[in-house]
């Protein structure tokens, strides 16, 4: 009886898991079979390399390098600002924190983790925008920075749940010995705990990249929405907000909405390229 229950069991996970393959592929094709419409009539070259991004004008004018830029160059300052707080975070809870505290504070990541993008977007406007405003004299606080800085906040928890997950098993393996050896807590840290987490480290930075990268409402509310060349006190766009704020107003079947498509495409493929990136450098780790 039990075997059989196995079996079925096994049997609907396996099911499940093609169940998403397929669906991922699916979504896959779907986004490449539009952008391909948009790509026989402009090349991808002209396309990623370009700096003008005006759907009223000739097909020349659908150009993203600029929101390529804004992508990147957001998503670089939120991980600039996240990745120290969060790796010294998850390092202070796996060796210093005991059970009852770690368990309190994984509740409270996760909730951080679960607030709608929404709500982060509404009050890093109230916020950080309004900030930048009051406290610089700007003329508007919306602005690369200010999308960094949301961004940070957006994917720390991420971080830390990756970071504590890891050091917290290392801590753990080596705890006996190093008590036994009459090593300090500060000592065990910064020799043993942190460096054996480098891996840890860099799936933290993967995953937070992907969710940064991906981020549409939050970084739209705060970022000013301009295709032009991004700059940190300046306005720009990423691509998740140019496909979120123009796909509802576009022609189905035109040019500029083939481009959006194309849009998205780019945006999967930057992704693949920075996971392949780092695949590579946790595998030079993992041999050194």
């Amino acid at each position: 009886m039990y075997k059989l229950i196995d079996k079925i069991f096994d049997a609907v996970i396996k099911l499940l898991t093609l169940f998403a393959l397929l669906i991922l592929v699916f979504i896959i094709i779907f986004i490449f079979k539009e952008s391909i419409v948009f790509f026989k009539k402009v090349s991808i070259l002209k396309f990623i390399t370009g700096r003008r991004w005006n759907p009223l004008k000739s097909p020349t004018d659908l150009s993203i390098l600029n929101i390529i830029l804004g992508t990147l160059y957001v998503s670089f300052i939120a991980i600039v600002i996240a990745l120290p707080i969060g790796v010294g975070t998850g390092l202070l809870l796996s060796t210093y924190t005991n059970d009852r505290w770690k368990i309190i504070a994984r509740g409270i990541i996760d909730i951080l983790a679960g607030v709608p993008s929404v709500v982060y977007g509404f009050m890093g406007l109230l916020i950080i925008v309004k900030f930048f405003e009051t406290a610089f004299d700007f003329p508007t606080g919306e602005s690369i920075l200010a999308g960094g800085l949301l961004l940070s906040v957006m994917i720390l928890p991420y971080i830390i749940s990756t970071c504590l997950e890891t050091m917290d098993n290392i801590y753990r393996e080596n705890l006996f010995s190093s008590e036994a050896l009459g090593t300090s807590k500060i000592y065990m840290a910064r020799k043993i705990v942190f460096p054996e987490s480098k891996k840890g480290i860099i799936a933290a930075v993967i995953l937070a990249l992907g969710r940064a990268m991906g981020e549409t409402m939050a970084v739209m509310m705060v970022i000013g929405n301009a295709p032009i060349p991004p700059r940190l006190f300046g306005r720009a766009q990423t691509i998740p907000s140019l496909i979120a704020l123009e796909m509802g107003m576009v022609e189905v079947g035109s040019l500029h909405y083939h481009a959006l498509f194309a849009s998205g495409l780019v945006l999967m493929i930057m992704l693949l390229i920075i996971n392949i990136i780092f695949y590579y450098i946790k595998k030079g780790i993992h041999t050194q």
